[in-house]
């Protein structure tokens, strides 16, 4: 299927690995000119010049923290000097975070609330006057399963997909008219070195059955254990349903939470 993406320009948060870098290749190899955004500026470039040495197209590396009020405005203003404007919008910035009510603290709140939920609210008020201008944009959140299927042991991560989900809903309701489609991916259990950084720490906590076994084979037996599929998602499965979402193909879809995750409503 041709998306009709060649020549636009994506924005993406979270750019380096994991599924931020999948959803930027998989929109290279359609031909979009890529903005990428992280906080580890050497692995960045690195990882920008990956991409266009691939697939040809332009990529602007912009390191920075997305909890950094000022970062929207400026990312958009050197995408805009390098390229004219912004197309597409992809938040994906942010981590799941592991813990009860009980066990999270203030500063686990206060960081991934800045850091998943604010900065998405900040980058979208970033682009859409622009985009409202030439009446067409795409906005992707990347949101979690939990948002719809809450999980106690991930309290701050699934509240704040929750939010993600509102938000999302409410935005596409206020700016359909001027052609921007906004929607949110949300995601299960993806095999992505953030999830093998935040999550397996806890599950192995909670299941010394899996104590001598591999990183490998925990998360491919929490696969089978979860997920109707049998097994974990991996970044690309995502990243093709967000290149569809963001593409001159989809014409009428707004507003929706899509659920990417296997069939399953818990991964731990």
């Amino acid at each position: 299927m041709d998306l009709k993406l060649t020549g636009k320009v994506a924005l993406v948060t979270g750019a380096r690995t994991g599924i931020g870098f999948s959803i930027c290749e998989e929109l290279a190899a359609n031909g979009v000119n890529v903005v990428m955004v992280a906080r580890r500026e050497p692995e960045l470039i690195l990882a920008a010049k990956m991409i266009a040495d691939k697939y040809g197209v332009s990529v602007l590396p912009v390191a920075g923290d997305v909890t950094d009020l000022s970062l929207p405005s400026r990312v958009v203003e050197q995408a805009e000097t390098v390229f004219g404007h912004v197309d597409l919008l992809v938040n994906n910035a942010g981590r799941a975070h592991a813990g009860t009510l009980l066990t999270t603290t203030e500063e686990d709140w206060q960081l991934m609330t800045e850091t998943k939920f604010s900065a998405m609210r900040r980058f979208c008020k970033a682009v859409i006057p622009a985009m409202q201008l030439r009446n067409w944009g795409r906005i992707v959140n990347i949101s979690s399963i939990g948002g719809i299927y809450p999980n106690p042991q991930l309290t701050v991560s699934h509240a704040l997909s929750a939010a993600i989900n509102n938000l999302t809903r409410s935005l596409a309701l206020s700016v359909a008219a001027s052609g921007i489609l906004v929607n949110a991916i949300g995601v299960g259990a993806v095999a992505t070195d953030n999830w093998a950084q935040n999550m397996l720490p806890n599950v192995r906590h909670r299941r010394p059955d899996l104590a001598d076994k591999t990183d490998a084979e925990v998360m491919a037996l929490l696969g089978k254990e979860k997920t109707p599929v049998g097994r974990f998602g991996q970044p690309e499965d995502i990243a093709v349903i967000a290149a569809f979402l963001l593409s001159e193909r989809n014409q009428f879809v707004t507003g929706q939470t899509i659920e990417a995750s296997g069939g399953a409503d818990r991964f731990m």
